[in-house]
């Protein structure tokens, strides 16, 4: 299945946890030695497995035990600014994004409810 943006949360969530139980099996790891090895506990490695949500700093971990690093730079990968980008800022780099004033006037007022 081809995880895509039409998909919910759950359901790349799942996909997500079939793609590591099935490289874990591929490198014929239990979940036991994935987890000794990851250093996490066997219980996190079966929720990620299962499609249960999981903090990132153990999916990093369980990557890194299972050679799936290189997959990680590609989820987010480096931004390099395009050469008329650069142009235009001078050289200098964006570090903050404003809304434009436009935008900002077109707000309602907040108000306690009554």
């Amino acid at each position: 299945m081809q995880i895509d943006k039409f998909m919910n949360d759950d359901a790349i969530l799942a996909e997500f946890g079939k793609r590591l139980a099935r490289r874990r099996i591929d490198l014929r790891l239990t979940q036991a030695d994935l987890a000794h090895e990851a250093g996490v506990s066997k219980r996190t490695v079966e929720r990620i497995e299962s499609g249960a949500s999981a903090q990132m700093a153990s999916v990093i971990r369980l990557c890194r035990v299972l050679d799936l690093m290189a997959g990680l730079d590609r989820l987010a990968p480096e931004a390099t600014p395009r050469p008329m980008d650069l142009i235009k800022a001078k050289g200098r780099q964006r570090k903050r994004v404003y809304s434009s004033r436009k935008q900002r006037g077109t707000e309602k007022e907040w108000t306690w409810d009554k």
